[in-house]
This record gives C-alpha cells, sequence and structure tokens, in this order.
C-alpha cells in the first residue's frame, strides 16, 4: 500500500483554530492545519513551543480551550481518547515492566476479545514487522532501548489504527540507535500507509523522515512545508536560524536587489525600501570558493581562522576586509582543503550566491 499523500480535498486530520491556555499562559494561538491521509508529518520546534501539546490534544488527553478536531471529516474535539482511532507511542517506551513482550504488544486488542489464535497471529505478525520475530517470551528488561521502543511501536499499531502519533520516541535513544530506527519507522510507515505525526525537537530527524515539517514557535506555526522548503526557502527569520546551520549577517538594503553589510554593496534577489536594515541569512554550503569565474558577483578574499573537521567535509570559519573581518561559516570538503593546501591563515577567495540569500527586516 502507498503512503504517498493523498491529494484530495478533503484532508485525513484537520485542526481549526486549536487554542489552549494554561491559566494566563496561552500555549497554543488558534492554530489550524491540514494533515493528507498517508502522510507524515514532523512538528519541529524548541522546547515550550507547543508541539507536544498539540499532539496530546490530537489524541485526547489534553482538552483544547477552543478550536475543532476533524478525522475523516468527523468532528472528535470532545470524543474520550479510546474513540479517536489512533495509536501513540512516548519516548519512554511506557512498556508494562510486569507483561512480556507478546502481552505488551497484544495489550490494546484485549477489550476486543478476539480469538486467541487470531491475537497470537497479530502479534506474530507484528513482532515481524518490526524486525523482533520470536521475542514473545522476553520481558522489557532484558531488551535494549531500541528494541523496547520497536515493541512500543508494535503495540501502537496492533489495533490498525488509522493515525500512527509519535511524541519524540527516539530521544531517548543513542544516536546510532536512533538514525537506524528512524529509518526503519520511516519504511514501516510507507509500506503500511499510515498517517503519522511525530513530534520532535532534532531538525536533522525531521528533515530525514517527513513529508511536511511543521515548524512552530510560542504556540504559533511559523512555516509548513517539505523539508527541502523549510531548508532552502525559510518564511521567517526563526525558521532560517532555527532549521541548520546559518550566519547571520547584519546589513542595509541599498534598493532592488543590493544589500550591504560590512560597508561592502553585493547582488541579491530582494526588494525592499532603500535603508531599511536587514538581516542577511547565508547557509555555509551557499558561501562558494568554487567554481569562480571572472566577472562574478559577490567574490571577496577571505582568510581561514578556524576549521573543523566533520569528515568528509570541514566548517571552515574565514573572515574578510569586505565584511569587517565578521566570522562567516564556510562549507569546504576535505578534499578541496587538502588539494588546495588550505590551512588556518590561509587565503582563498569567497562567492555568495544571491539566490541564496534569505533578507528579513
Amino acid at each position: 500500500m502507498s503512503a504517498a499523500p493523498d491529494t484530495g480535498a478533503s484532508p485525513f486530520l484537520r485542526l481549526a483554530g486549536i487554542r489552549k491556555e494554561f491559566g494566563s499562559f496561552v500555549a497554543l494561538q488558534g492554530v489550524d492545519l491540514e494533515i493528507a491521509q498517508g502522510e507524515f508529518v514532523c512538528f519541529l520546534g524548541p522546547s515550550g513551543c507547543g508541539k507536544t501539546t498539540i499532539l496530546r490534544i490530537i489524541a485526547g488527553l489534553e482538552a483544547q480551550t477552543a478550536g475543532r478536531i476533524e478525522l475523516r471529516g468527523k468532528d472528535i474535539s470532545t470524543l474520550p481518547p479510546a474513540q479517536r482511532d489512533y495509536g501513540i507511542v512516548f519516548q519512554s517506551y511506557a512498556l508494562f515492566p510486569n507483561l512480556n513482550v507478546a502481552d505488551n504488544v497484544a495489550y490494546g486488542l484485549v477489550n476486543r476479545r478476539l480469538p486467541r489464535a487470531e491475537v497470537r497471529q497479530r502479534v506474530e505478525e507484528l513482532l515481524k514487522l518490526v524486525g523482533l520475530p520470536g521475542s514473545e517470551k522476553k520481558y522489557p528488561a532484558q531488551l535494549s532501548g531500541g528494541q523496547q521502543q520497536r515493541i512500543a511501536l508494535a503495540r501502537a499499531l496492533a489495533t490498525s489504527p488509522g493515525l500512527l502519533l509519535l511524541d519524540e520516541p527516539l530521544s531517548a535513544l543513542d544516536a546510532t540507535v536512533r538514525v537506524h530506527l528512524r529509518q526503519e519507522i520511516r519504511a514501516l510507515q510507507r509500506q503500511l500507509g499510515v498517517t503519522t505525526i511525530m513530534v520532535t525537537h532534532d531538525q536533522e530527524e525531521a528533515l530525514a523522515v517527513a513529508d511536511r515539517i511543521v515548524v512552530m514557535n510560542q504556540g504559533v506555526i511559523e512555516q509548513v512545508g517539505s523539508p527541502r522548503e523549510v531548508y532552502r526557502h525559510p518564511a521567517t527569520a526563526f525558521v532560517a536560524d532555527f532549521v541548520g546551520r546559518i550566519n547571520a549577517l547584519p546589513g542595509t538594503l541599498a534598493g532592488a536587489n543590493s544589500v550591504h553589510f560590512g560597508g561592502t554593496p553585493f547582488e541579491c534577489l530582494h526588494e525592499g525600501v532603500a535603508g531599511s536594515e536587514v538581516t542577511i541569512y547565508l547557509r555555509p554550503e551557499d558561501v562558494l570558493a568554487q567554481p569562480i569565474a571572472a566577472g562574478d558577483a559577490n567574490v571577496f578574499d577571505a582568510r581561514i581562522d578556524k576549521i573543523e573537521f566533520l569528515g568528509s567535509y570541514c566548517l571552515v570559519q574565514v573572515s574578510a576586509e569586505a565584511l569587517k573581518h565578521r566570522p562567516l561559516s564556510v562549507t569546504l570538503s576535505l578534499n578541496f582543503l587538502t588539494e588546495q593546501q588550505l590551512e588556518v591563515g590561509s587565503q582563498l577567495p569567497l562567492r555568495l550566491l544571491p539566490e541564496r540569500m534569505h533578507i528579513f527586516g
């Protein structure tokens, strides 16, 4: 079954004007969002931005102060959690330590009074699906963190829910296991076609698995888009600064398609009022050391001040008279640095790409 989002007019899940107040504190300020069937959507943002509150409201674990939730066109705003057709996986696994793996996975099937043979068959199918066949008789304490999270995922999928909710499910795992398991979750989601919402504060995680990312800040949605859109075309200064590494340079607009920073004019693709104070956001990979040809715009000479080795590439900090020696981070391949015999103190020409400058007032 394909997990490609349904492009029909009717969304699978709709949030309309969701507001949440905790006393005088407003956690959510009227959130509107539509999610298509089969989508994998990540809510991304810093701690306290409201992303987990939204997930809990969708699950019915928290009541919204105002607003409406629709699932398949049905208003579920006031339904109890048991009637909302979802499975949920928490950061802490939340497995029952006194139950073995089979009983943990089958827990959601108990109230359905299915024949034992059918339950056993379903448990076997799910354990095979999450890569842990034959582990029925083990207890949670006998499993690694990654294995426990796979069991929690199997339990969430046991009732074949229409919606899968993941509340930072990988944050308690070490880096290697986290990367491997997120790939497995994405592959499984595509295989089953289950509409999935994951809350995370890990940008790399969201960029790697999501069909769309919902970037949140202080109870509002800053931007909704594909990982490429959010990374390449941030809609606000917050998104530009929050998602991925970026340089933030203060500047002044000098008219259409021209900006000054460090007293030097640079071409850009931005129109605004001349004299306006702005900030130019530029990703390290969008500062080029090659190719640079005669006549290229935005070329200047820089000095290497620091090299941070990151494997196949390096994060290089440079300074330049053209930028009034303000630090600028540049991504350069290890091969390029080696071939050009570049080290701290070396000089090299750099070019800023006008189409990659993100300018906000």
